[in-house]
């Protein structure tokens, strides 16, 4: 197949962590042609085969940016300060509903406040989870949802085990260390399954969610996998009120891993089903934390949030 008759993939946030791996994996497919966007495609060094200027903050940037685009893959960013995620991903589906694409991937999270019912609130969860209706509002041909986990990068970075006042390291934190609740996965393979499922829309059908999920543990699982490669890392369990009083931000550490503990990271039951049909649609099995850690685990490297 020749490279113009390849359907052709727009993707936000190409400069990301997620957009950037469904950009590669896009790519090793060799199935599609893809185009980056981005809010400043000057400085865009991935391997697109086009960029184009896209700023979820301009929706009159957005129109030109989608056209001719057989799908989209669409993720926006919470902590980039002053984002109104709902409005901005609203916006793009808007424009991309209008420029006649096919298929919508989005990439979303759990409601935590309606799994909770009301008990934890994290607004970087459960905005993106309100726009999901949205998307399936749109009348796409075909649209589908694709889960982030916790990422395995972050504990190693920002949420990673810090020197304590003796010279080792180790997690302080309010959350029981033997509560296995946390999905997570390496965030560079995300973009196998986004790719996969482009690849074979018939099989995740409309609105199927698809989780990357490469371990599922306990915070004592996450220290042994570390210690038996070498570390000697150290859990410390603390009350939720000592623990917000430690730093700036900390109290929302604190409702995170609550709701982690409480209802696990994908929220309650089983996501089986779900995991496995990702796992079908990317080729492939995730990466194992383990397996992970032994060649991109280093105590106090930099944040890869």
């Amino acid at each position: 197949m020749i490279s113009s008759e390849k359907k052709l993939i727009a993707v936000f946030g190409a400069t990301g962590n997620q957009g950037g791996s469904v950009v590669r994996a896009l790519k090793a497919s060799g199935q599609f042609k893809v185009r980056a966007l981005s809010r400043d495609p000057g400085k865009y060094q991935g391997g697109a085969d086009e960029v184009v200027a896209a700023d979820l903050e301009r929706p009159e940037t957005i129109a030109e940016a989608l056209k001719d685009a057989h799908g989209v893959f669409l993720v926006t960013n919470f902590w980039q300060e002053g984002t109104d995620e709902i409005k901005q991903a609203t916006a793009a589906i808007q424009s991309a509903k209008a420029a006649g694409v096919n298929h919508l991937i989005w990439s979303t999270l759990p409601n935590v406040e309606a799994i909770s019912g009301g008990e934890f609130k994290l607004p970087q969860f459960t905005g993106k989870s309100k726009v999901d209706a949205i998307v399936k509002d749109a009348g796409f041909p075909r649209h589908t949802f694709v889960v982030p986990p916790a990422y395995y990068q972050n504990f190693a970075g920002p949420y990673g085990p810090q020197q304590q006042q003796d010279g080792s390291f180790g997690w302080v934190l309010p959350i029981d260390p033997t509560v296995r609740c946390i999905h997570t996965g390496d965030i560079n393979e995300l973009g196998n399954i986004v790719a996969g499922a482009f690849a074979h829309p018939d099989e995740t059908d409309d609105g199927t969610y698809l989780p990357l999920v490469g371990d599922f543990l306990s915070f004592n699982e996450l220290v042994g996998a570390l210690n038996q490669l070498g570390h000697q890392i150290s859990f410390t369990r603390v009350p939720r009120a000592l623990f917000a009083g430690f730093f700036p931000g900390a109290d929302a550490i604190g409702e995170t891993l609550g709701y982690y503990e409480a209802y696990t990271y994908l929220g309650p039951g089983s996501h089986d089903a779900e995991i496995a049909l990702a796992n079908k649609v990317a080729g492939q099995t995730p990466t194992p934390f383990p397996a992970w850690a032994r060649d991109n685990f280093r105590l106090g490297a930099a944040s890869s949030a």
